[in-house]
């Protein structure tokens, strides 16, 4: 009897195992199939098509889809990916508006910090850039235009203002990794890392954000819940460079009301 029930305790782990299986392999399948009809590979996909195939109301084995991204990333099929819940239901924590903008006014103007920790520091709490989005930066998301500088994150480039553009335009010309080989010409990242040809990993950058006094999830909580506030949905989609349905919720999430920020602005113009 004893056997009996271990046999069956077995065949049962088997089939689970086996469905569990069939559930990650369908999962793959069904993500890869999608990016084929959306002219995609693995290798092209950004975080915004990503985010896309996640706002789906039909999308199914979600967690199983999960695995495989991950995957893929760490097996470099993919790059800068990251695999989060659609749903924004507010802030990690208490939301500390004036630590944000403590922040970026010493970022700003603390000379003794090095530049990319500035750089990076900046686009997380000003832009509620995500730490692997902001690594896999290159010199080529950066564009200058006489005394303007912008960078794209999504789909329209952002102006960014005066101090910050300056600190852009040193780190474009000064960046150098802990690799010995190379000139910063040579280099396209724009946070170049210790291997040759390889970007700061995310560990890293996170590590020295905090070094500084930048809790990066914290910090870019506050500034998602503050544009989410602040901007309508579909500049915050361009700008930040997520699909429209997240930018959305999360305006929704924070209480956004845009048509009341638009009749404000609409009250303000009238009495000036």
């Amino acid at each position: 009897m004893r056997r009996l029930r271990r046999r069956l305790g077995e065949e049962h782990a088997t089939r689970l195992q086996d469905l569990n299986v069939r559930c990650h392999v369908t999962a793959a399948n069904n993500f890869l199939d999608w990016l084929t009809g959306e002219g995609l590979t693995l290798g092209t996909c950004t975080q915004t098509d990503l985010e896309r195939w996640m706002a789906g109301s039909t999308v199914s084995y979600r967690d199983e889809t999960g695995h495989f991204v991950r995957w893929s990333v760490q097996h470099r099929h993919a790059h800068g990916l990251t695999y989060g819940t659609v749903r924004w239901t507010g802030p990690l924590g208490t939301i500390d508006s004036e630590k944000r903008w403590a922040d970026a006014r010493r970022l700003l103007n603390d000379d003794t910090l090095p530049t990319p920790d500035r750089v990076t520091g900046l686009l997380l709490i000003l832009y509620a850039q995500k730490i692997t989005t902001i690594s896999q930066l290159t010199v080529d998301d950066v564009h200058f235009d006489g005394d303007t500088v912008s960078i794209t994150f999504g789909t329209s480039p952002v102006v960014l203002p005066a101090p910050l553009a300056s600190l852009v335009r040193e780190l474009v010309a000064t960046r150098r990794g802990k690799a010995k080989i190379g000139t910063p010409e040579d280099v396209p990242w724009l946070f170049p890392g210790g291997h040759p040809g390889r970007p700061l990993t995310d560990n890293q950058i996170g590590i020295r954000l905090h070094k500084i006094g930048i809790r990066p999830k914290q910090d870019r909580s506050t500034a998602l819940f503050t544009l989410a506030t602040e901007l309508p949905a579909a500049i915050l989609a361009r700008m930040l460079g997520v699909h429209i349905k997240v930018a959305v919720q999360w305006q929704q999430a924070s209480a956004g009301d845009w048509a009341a920020y638009a009749a404000d602005v609409s009250r303000r113009t009238r009495s000036t």
